[in-house]
C-alpha cells in the first residue's frame, strides 16, 4: 500500500510538472519545494486514506458510514493543516469550502470553520514595505497613529486602525505582500491536483472551485475593485436607514491598499451582545434579510461574504436605532436578468409550495431530474418541509441533522448539480449557508418575516422586469395593479402574524371565542 502511495505521490508531481512547464505564463522557481511538496503530500495520503480505509467493509452498513465519517474528519484536518501551512488562497479556498454547511459532510465544514480565525499576520515591517511601495511614504508620515496589533486578519490581507495627519480615525486594509504573486500558481496547483484526484474517483466533482477560484480571486485582490464595490452597493441600498457602508479615500487607496471611515461593533452572530446593548434580535435578522433580498432579487449585485466577521452591529446612541455595518467588499456576484428572473420564481414556487413550478424553474437552472435535491440544498429544508411548504414551520434540530447527514450521503449528486448549475448560483449558495448560521446563530431561523420579504422582493423583481418587456400602456398599468394587489395581500398576512403574536391579538382572539360560545 506504502508504495501505491508513493506511486500516486510521483505521479501527481510528474503531472503538476508537465503541466506547469507547459504553461508559458508561469515560472515554476517561483514555487517553494516545500510548498508544492506539502500540497502534492497531503492529497497523496488523503487519497490513500479513502482507497484503503473503506475497501474491506460492506457499503451501506453501520460500520461503513462510522469509518467514512472518520475518513472524512482526519482528511479535513489534513486539509486544514495544509492551507494553514501554504496560506493565501489556500485558506481562502478553505474558508469558501467551511462556508457550505448544507452542501458538503459536516466533518470537512466543521473542520474548516477556524480557517476564519487562523488566518496568518504579515510582519510590521512587511506592511511597511507594502504602503511604502504603493503610497510612497512611511508610516509616520501619513498617520499620527498606526495600531500594529491588526483589528482583524484574513487569508489575503490584515486591517489596521490608525489616525490620519487631519485627526480622521480611519481603518486601513493592507494586502499580505506574498498573495498577489503566489496567487495564480496556487490554483494551477490545485487544478492540476484536483485533475489527478478525478482520475482515482471519477464522482469527484470539484472542478468548479478551482474555475471560481480563477474569476474571483484577481478582482479579490484588486482593493480599488472593492472600493468601487463598496460605493456602488452604498448607493444602490442608500433607502435602507439601517445599512452603512464605510466611506473609502481614495486618494490614499492602491490595488494593495485600501483607507476606509472607521467603523467598529460587534458581530452579528453575536446574540450576547445584542442583548448587552439593548439590540433587538428579530429585528436585526428582519434588517439582513431585507438587505441580502434586495441585493438578490431586485439588483442582481451580491455581496457574498456575509461570513459574522464581514457583518457587524451597533447601536446609534443618538438615534437608539440599530445599524448594521458591511464591510468587506471584494466578492461580489453579478446576476444576469435571465438568472435572476428563473431564481425569483424559483423561491416564489418554494415559497407557495407549487411543485410544478419547482421542477420547471429548477430544471431551467440546470438541475435536471436532480431538482428534489436542488431544492433542499437551496433552502437547507427537507423534500418533505418543501412539499410541505417552507413558510409553514420552523426547523427542527432533526431535520438540520437529517440535513446535514444529507450532505455526506448524497455528495456525488451535490458535486453533480455544481458542475451543471450557472456558475452564478455557486456563490449564492455559499451566501445562503453563511446567512443560515448567523439565523441559526441568533435562533431565527426560518421566520415567517423572512419569507415574506423575500417574496415582496420576488414580486417587485419579477413585475419591474415585466414592464419593461410590454410596450402596451394597458398592460403595464395591469402589471402594477397585479403588483400592488399582491404586495397588499403580504401586508395584510404579515399584520394578522403581528396581531396573532400580539397581547393585542391575543385579547381579540379571546373576546371573538367568548361571543362564539355565547350564542350557543
Amino acid at each position: 500500500m506504502a508504495r501505491r502511495a508513493l506511486k500516486l505521490a510521483s505521479l501527481t508531481a510528474a503531472a503538476s510538472g508537465i503541466y506547469m512547464y507547459g504553461n508559458k505564463f508561469l515560472d515554476p522557481n517561483d514555487f517553494g519545494i516545500v510548498r508544492v511538496g506539502r500540497a502534492i503530500a497531503t492529497t497523496a495520503v488523503i487519497t490513500y486514506d479513502y482507497l484503503t480505509s473503506l475497501r474491506s467493509v460492506p457499503y451501506g452498513t453501520e460500520e461503513y458510514e462510522f469509518l467514512k465519517s472518520q475518513v472524512h474528519l482526519r482528511s479535513a484536518e489534513r486539509l486544514r493543516e495544509l492551507c494553514c501551512s501554504n496560506r493565501g488562497t489556500f485558506i481562502k479556498v478553505g474558508q469558501h469550502l467551511g462556508a457550505l454547511d448544507y452542501l458538503l459532510p459536516e466533518e470537512y465544514t466543521r473542520t474548516l470553520k477556524v480557517l476564519h480565525s487562523q488566518a496568518p499576520q504579515s510582519t510590521r515591517q512587511e506592511i511597511e514595505q507594502v504602503i511604502r511601495e504603493d503610497l510612497g511614504k512611511e508610516i509616520k508620515e501619513l498617520f499620527v497613529s498606526f495600531e500594529d496589533t491588526p483589528l482583524g486578519a484574513a487569508s489575503l490581507a490584515q486591517v489596521h486602525k490608525a489616525v490620519l495627519q487631519d485627526g480622521r480615525t480611519v481603518a486601513v486594509k493592507i494586502q499580505h505582500p506574498k498573495v498577489q504573486a503566489q496567487s495564480s500558481k496556487d490554483i494551477l496547483l490545485m487544478e492540476v491536483l484536483l485533475l489527478v484526484v478525478k482520475q482515482i474517483f471519477p464522482d469527484f466533482e470539484f472542478m468548479w472551485l478551482v474555475e471560481e477560484a480563477k474569476k474571483n480571486l484577481p478582482l479579490e485582490l484588486d482593493f480599488l475593485h472593492e472600493g468601487r464595490n463598496a460605493e456602488k452597493v452604498a448607493y444602490m441600498l442608500k433607502n435602507f436607514d439601517f445599512l452603512k457602508v464605510p466611506r473609502i479615500y481614495w486618494e490614499l487607496s492602491t490595488r494593495r491598499v485600501l483607507l476606509m471611515e472607521f467603523m467598529e461593533g460587534g458581530q452579528v452572530n453575536d446574540r450576547a451582545y445584542m442583548e448587552r446593548n439593548g439590540i433587538n434580535v428579530n429585528e436585526i435578522s428582519r434588517n439582513l434579510g431585507k438587505l441580502y433580498s434586495e441585493m438578490i432579487f431586485v439588483n442582481g449585485f451580491v455581496h457574498c461574504d456575509p461570513h459574522p466577521g464581514n457583518v457587524l452591529v451597533k447601536k446609534c446612541p443618538t438615534s437608539g436605532k440599530a445599524h448594521i455595518i458591511l464591510l468587506d467588499h471584494g466578492l461580489y456576484q453579478v446576476l444576469s436578468e435571465s438568472f435572476r428572473m428563473d431564481y425569483c420564481r424559483l423561491w416564489q414556487a418554494l415559497i407557495k409550495a407549487d411543485m410544478k413550478r419547482v421542477q420547471k424553474y429548477s430544471r431551467r437552472l440546470g438541475a435536471g431530474d436532480l431538482y428534489p435535491l436542488f431544492a433542499c440544498m437551496l433552502t437547507a429544508r427537507s423534500w418533505e418541509s418543501v412539499n410541505r411548504g417552507i413558510d409553514q414551520s420552523p426547523v427542527s434540530a432533526s431535520e438540520d441533522m437529517e440535513i446535514r447527514s444529507n450532505a455526506a450521503a448524497y455528495l456525488p449528486q451535490i458535486t453533480q448539480l455544481l458542475n451543471n448549475v450557472p456558475r452564478q448560483m455557486l456563490l449564492l449558495l455559499k451566501t445562503n449557508d453563511l446567512l443560515r448560521g448567523i439565523e441559526s446563530a441568533l435562533h431565527t431561523r426560518a421566520s415567517a418575516s423572512s419569507f415574506l420579504n423575500m417574496s415582496r422582493c420576488c414580486i417587485r423583481a419579477v413585475s419591474t422586469y415585466q414592464r419593461s418587456k410590454s410596450l402596451s400602456l394597458y398592460r403595464r398599468a395591469q402589471i402594477s395593479l397585479t403588483e400592488a394587489l399582491s404586495l397588499w395581500q403580504i401586508n395584510l398576512y404579515e399584520l394578522f402574524l403581528w396581531l396573532k403574536g400580539s397581547q393585542l391579538g391575543n385579547w381579540v382572539i379571546a373576546l371573538l371565542r367568548r361571543m362564539h360560545h355565547s350564542t350557543y
